[in-house]
């Protein structure tokens, strides 16, 4: 057992941790470098080297372990399927953990990060809200990227693209040399060659997750890696506090309201199961369906009269089309003028915040918010509890036409 340390000793500690933790690099570092505040200028293997610390309350998919000088972040599922990965983040100024076992040949990376390469929008936001996007230098494709921000960085050269059209361009990220590229939770075969060459890549497999909740909590993983645990903490704070008042007013509404949810692609109608994200929000929000009750986290693959048959009569109808009339689903399909919704109900389409080239803020910032999108639901299913004062943020109600 380790003697107590005096209390002059023990403040004096307290004021190196302090003084490590607000300076490190120089001048020659790239713009984003000014992100790594928290390195330490003279390691102590007895200090705590994070005095912020997240703790994950609802993300199923994602640990966080802290150390002294290193944070164990492990990804339960980094893709369908996959077995558990782990990463040893080591805050800069730190050596190197020579660890045994399951980590002994973990990816070992330095934070926080100075540069960071996404390979999904719905990364950008967990950036921007934390005061973090200066870290971001490449994108997988910015074409469907809304945030103005990240538009403008794209514009001015300062945010690459590594991946347009698909496929990525291995050769120029490894010559970028970004300090991670954060995966979207799909394996990839370029991924072995990039790790080989010394680009960590690290997955962000939060569509994973089953509930809106643990969705928004891989801020926390994000925040791990850029050092933005105390504003992550704020901001999921805040989306816990907006989501729980929603769900627990329109949980005093009374009966579930009956509606219709997915769109048909190629001839096949998806529906969200019940243990799904989209079944979560729809019954937070005091809603329900006929697939409510399928226990599953992912589609169920129907057919349109299959759905017609069980959910047709519904007057509300959730999508995710961008037509702008009612008459516009008639001529997406032959059997849409049938439903309920279309003739003398109500389609609403989350399809009110796109960027300029077609991307989807319900997509990107909607996974971060998902007190937003519940608000939305709330005020489509129950009208008359508010009626003309909720501004919607990511639903549009489409015109009869």
């Amino acid at each position: 057992m380790r003697p107590r340390r005096s209390a002059p000793a023990a403040a004096g500690a307290l004021l190196a941790t302090l003084l490590a933790l607000t300076s490190c690099g120089g001048p020659a570092e790239r713009e984003a470098g000014d992100r790594r505040a928290g390195c330490i200028r003279d390691f102590s293997p007895d200090q705590d080297y994070f005095p912020v610390k997240s703790k994950v309350t609802h993300a199923t998919n994602f640990t966080l372990r802290y150390e002294k000088s290193y944070q164990v972040l492990t990804v339960r599922q980094p893709y369908p399927k996959a077995a558990p990965e782990s990463y040893v983040l080591v805050r800069c100024g730190a050596p190197k953990p020579r660890l045994t076992g399951e980590l002994a040949k973990a990816q070992q990376i330095t934070v926080p990060v100075r540069s960071l390469y996404s390979a999904s929008t719905t990364q950008l936001p967990l950036l921007t809200e934390t005061g973090a996007a200066g870290v971001l230098t490449g994108v997988a494709d910015g074409a469907y990227v809304v945030s103005p921000d990240i538009r403008r960085r794209i514009d001015a050269g300062r945010v690459g693209q590594y991946a347009r059209g698909g496929g990525i361009a291995t050769e120029k990220v490894i010559g970028a040399r970004p300090d991670v590229l954060v995966s979207a939770g799909y394996d990839d075969p370029q991924y072995p060659k990039l790790r080989r060459a010394g680009i960590p890549v690290v997955s962000d497999a939060e569509w994973l997750e089953s509930t809106p909740l643990g969705r928004a909590e891989w801020i926390k993983a994000m925040a791990a890696l850029t050092g933005s645990e105390r504003r992550a903490n704020q901001v999921f704070d805040g989306v816990v506090t907006g989501y729980t008042r929603a769900a627990r007013a329109a949980a005093g509404y009374g009966a579930p309201v009956k509606v219709l949810s997915g769109s048909m692609y190629e001839g096949t109608w998806f529906m969200a199961a019940g243990g799904s994200y989209v079944g979560r929000l729809i019954r937070d929000a005091g809603g329900t369906y006929p697939w409510a009750g399928r226990t599953g986290t992912g589609s169920l693959q129907l057919s349109f009269e299959t759905v017609y048959a069980k959910g047709g009569d519904a007057r509300i109808w959730l999508t995710d089309q961008t037509w702008r009339t009612t008459a516009d689903a008639k001529a997406a399909h032959s059997g849409f003028g049938r439903l309920a919704a279309v003739t003398d109900g109500e389609v609403w389409t989350n399809t009110k915040a796109l960027g300029p080239g077609g991307g989807n803020d319900f997509y990107q910032r909607g996974v971060l918010h998902p007190d937003l999108v519940l608000a939305d639901l709330t005020a489509i299913l129950h009208p008359d509890r508010s009626p003309g004062q909720h501004r919607f943020t990511f639903y549009r109600k489409v015109s009869r036409g």
